[in-house]
């Protein structure tokens, strides 16, 4: 059933059972509401991580590409610069 922790619907009702014995009737939809809340957060908090980091890798990609450009560009005008004084001697 849920594949990312491998474990069956039984698991699962076992763990449901323990809780309700540990916490309580009246005390189960709060600490379950306090688990949704704090994996919103987390999950929250690892999107921002990596849109950080895909920004910064975009960023220095695009600072490297620029850089590139420029120095093909440098030595294109060179070249030309070569041909025209050949051409005039």
């Amino acid at each position: 059933m849920l594949g990312l922790f491998n474990i069956g619907i039984w698991q699962v009702v076992l763990i449901l059972v323990i809780a309700l014995i540990v916490f309580g009737p009246g005390k189960l939809p709060e600490v379950g509401k306090a688990i949704g809340k704090g994996i919103r957060e987390f999950k929250g908090a690892a999107n921002a991580i990596t849109d950080n980091t895909e920004d910064e890798s975009e960023k220095q990609k695009k600072e490297i590409a620029d850089r590139e450009f420029a120095k093909m560009e440098a030595a294109s005008k060179e070249a030309a610069d070569k041909e025209t004084e050949e051409k005039s001697s």
